[in-house]
């Protein structure tokens, strides 16, 4: 916001006193908006208070008891006018700013009265409105390249597997090919989640829902992945649930990418560790899919944060730093939670609820 300038004592402003101020442009800016406004009834109080005293000294009880009358009039009439116009707007900014924080860019809050407040509420509004834009424009640019890379990405990994399958190549041009298939392969999975996520924040994620059997959707996820942790030396130990469990509603293509996301992320943070558990049971209104890691675990200033877009943490393993946060946004839209913390006997331990599908 522009600042005001303020004339100065040459210019007949406040600096040439109170008559100078206001002749020549109103009221001067002590008396402004609320400030004066509780300046005077702060004023207008302690006059009462002083006249209830000295006439209790020196002049009559009644007049005392008058001006004591109202001196507690002005006291009670100022916090209800206090209350009205501080109090509940500030509340109001408050519930704005939490939207604002929790994501809802571009929210705006009413401008009320033109005062102090008003001028808040025109500079938090600014702020919305600019983090706003600045959100579409990073989730424009991510969506760009994002897809931009998918080319020249699809190029690499193709031609160095074909190059792979030719007996010729042998040391280290073999080893360096099986390098750069590897890391196109993650590069080119890293641009897929960024993909997702964009796809999410502009609204072009959607759900098709329909009764998922989550025993046999996590058993086959397992077996599958089981096969490829096997290739890296990382066992991964399935608990079946005794019974079965319940059907969820939900999009089993979607859980599936959360449970394989998961299960990425304990191979490559865990990987120290050699071994990944999951486990599966019912919990009251909830089926419960627990994966469990035996690295390092998550360091306690990284765990209210690793479900965050684009946190990274401090560990030395590179990613994107939006797998988790898509897959909470993914549970999340299944009316489930996606919950991260460290096992009690060490190693991370990821939990997703997911609602019992009911009739």
């Amino acid at each position: 916001m522009a600042e005001k300038n303020v004339p100065g004592p040459e210019a007949g402003g406040p600096g040439r006193g109170g008559a100078g101020g206001l002749l020549s442009g109103g009221l001067p800016e002590t008396l402004r908006g609320l400030k004066g406004v509780w300046l005077l009834a702060s004023c207008l109080g302690a006059a009462a208070v002083a006249g209830a005293l000295l006439f209790a000294l020196f002049g009559s009880r009644l007049w005392a008891c008058v001006l004591a009358a109202l001196a507690v009039g002005l006291l009670l009439l100022s916090n209800l006018w206090f209350r009205e116009r501080v109090t509940s707007p500030i509340l109001g900014l408050g519930d704005t700013a939490r939207r604002i924080a929790a994501g809802s860019y571009g929210s705006l809050a009413e401008r009320l009265r033109d005062d102090e407040i008003g001028a808040l509420t025109d500079a938090i509004n600014d702020m919305s409105v600019k983090i706003g834009k600045a959100d579409r424009v990073q989730n424009e640019f991510i969506s760009s390249v994002s897809h931009e890379l998918r080319t020249p990405l699809t190029a690499i990994t193709g031609w160095s597997e074909t190059l792979l399958y030719d007996d010729a190549l042998q040391g280290d041009s073999r080893r360096g090919i099986e390098i750069i298939s590897r890391e196109a392969g993650r590069l080119t999975g890293m641009v897929e989640e960024l993909l997702e996520f964009t796809r999410m924040r502009d609204g072009r994620f959607t759900l098709n829902l329909e009764q998922v059997d989550a025993a046999a959707l996590l058993d086959e996820v397992c077996f599958t992945y089981s096969e490829l942790l096997r290739h890296d030396g990382i066992e991964l130990v399935y608990s079946a649930p005794d019974g079965g469990l319940p059907f969820v509603t939900g999009d089993p293509r979607r859980l599936k990418q959360v449970v394989l996301n998961i299960l990425d992320n304990a191979a490559k943070y865990g990987r120290g560790g050699r071994k990944i558990e999951v486990s599966a049971a019912q919990q009251g209104e909830y089926v419960k899919i627990s994966v469990r890691d035996h690295g390092p675990g998550i360091a306690a200033e990284d765990l209210p944060h690793v479900k965050e877009r684009f946190y990274k943490g401090r560990g030395k393993e590179r990613g994107s730093g939006i797998g988790l946060a898509v897959c909470d946004e993914i549970v999340s839209r299944h009316s489930g939670k996606l919950i991260v913390d460290n096992a009690p006997a060490g190693g991370a331990l990821i939990t997703v609820l997911l609602p019992v599908e009911t009739q």
